[in-house]
């Protein structure tokens, strides 16, 4: 498989909530996480990210995604993807008790590929405040 389509099948792996099992394979041993905003800012591992994921998923039973756009350039062994994030919050945990609310959030992953074609970094760009907003977990 090429870098890419390991970037891909991580990328909706992950967002299928598959947990480390299903992306395990395209990552490469200790590849790291970045995210700015909260509540990403701590996770330093690509591992620690997809665990959240899968857990974030508790809170909303069937949420799924759309991906609008994906890219590959050969010469950083950069992949993006960018797509909105569709969830309910239904599930208990988290903050507060369910909610009911819904949102739709826009997000980008950026997946550094290393020579073996594994995922050895990521950063995801979202604005967690505008998505904690409309799930109702912030005002």
């Amino acid at each position: 498989m090429t870098s890419f389509e390991n970037a891909q099948k991580f990328f909706h792996n992950c967002e299928s909530l598959g947990g480390w099992e299903a992306c395990k394979d395209y990552v490469a041993e200790n590849a790291t996480f970045g995210g700015q905003c909260e509540p990403l800012v701590e996770m330093k591992t690509v591992e620690e990210y997809v665990g959240w994921m899968a857990g974030f998923g508790t809170l909303a039973p069937g949420c799924s995604y759309d991906l609008h756009a994906s890219s590959y350039d050969e010469t950083t062994n950069t992949a993006l993807f960018f797509a909105t994030y569709k969830a309910t919050h239904t599930g208990e945990g988290g903050p507060v008790p369910p909610t009911n609310k819904t949102t739709h959030a826009h997000y980008v992953y950026s997946l550094k590929m290393n020579d073996e074609g594994k995922v050895a970094s990521m950063i995801k760009i979202w604005n967690a405040p505008w998505t904690l907003r409309e799930l109702g977990w912030m005002e």
